[in-house]
C-alpha cells in the first residue's frame, strides 16, 4: 500500500528557505509519478511540481523559487522553496499516481493524483 509522509514544514520568516521532504513507501520509481500541491483554506488547490516515471520534472512558474528533486535510493522526494513570502503559506501535500493520463500532465494534475500524504503546514511571516 502506497504511503506518503511529509516533513520539514513549520514557521519561517519571509526571505528564508525551506526543504520539504516526502517519505514514500511502496512507490516504485518506474511505476509512479510524484509531486506536490499546496492548499490554502478558502482557495483553490495549486499544483506546484511533479516528477514523472522517467525522472523528468515540471514546475509551476513561480520565478524559479521551487525546486523538486528525488533521492531514488531512499525513496525520498524533496521540495526546496527559496525566498519565501507570506503567499507561500499553506498546507503542502506530497502526492503520487500510477495513472498515465495524470502523470503526463505533470504538476498541473498534482491536485488530483491518486495518493496523498497527510500534509505539512508552512507558515511564512513577514
Amino acid at each position: 500500500q502506497v504511503q506518503l509522509l511529509e516533513s520539514g514544514g513549520g514557521p519561517v520568516e519571509a526571505g528564508g528557505s525551506l526543504r520539504l521532504t516526502c517519505n514514500a513507501s511502496e512507490v516504485t520509481a518506474n511505476r509512479y509519478c510524484m509531486g506536490w500541491f499546496r492548499e490554502i483554506p478558502g482557495k483553490e488547490r495549486v499544483g506546484i511540481a511533479a516528477i514523472d516515471k522517467d525522472g523528468l520534472t515540471s514546475h509551476r512558474a513561480l520565478k524559479g523559487r521551487f525546486r523538486l528533486s528525488k533521492d531514488k535510493g531512499k525513496n525520498l522526494l524533496y521540495l526546496d522553496i527559496y525566498d519565501l513570502n507570506p503567499d507561500d503559506s499553506g498546507m503542502y501535500y506530497c502526492v503520487a499516481d500510477d495513472k498515465f493520463d495524470n502523470c503526463r500532465r505533470g504538476y498541473a494534475a498534482a491536485t488530483i493524483f491518486k495518493y496523498r500524504g497527510p500534509g505539512v503546514q508552512v507558515t511564512v511571516s513577514s
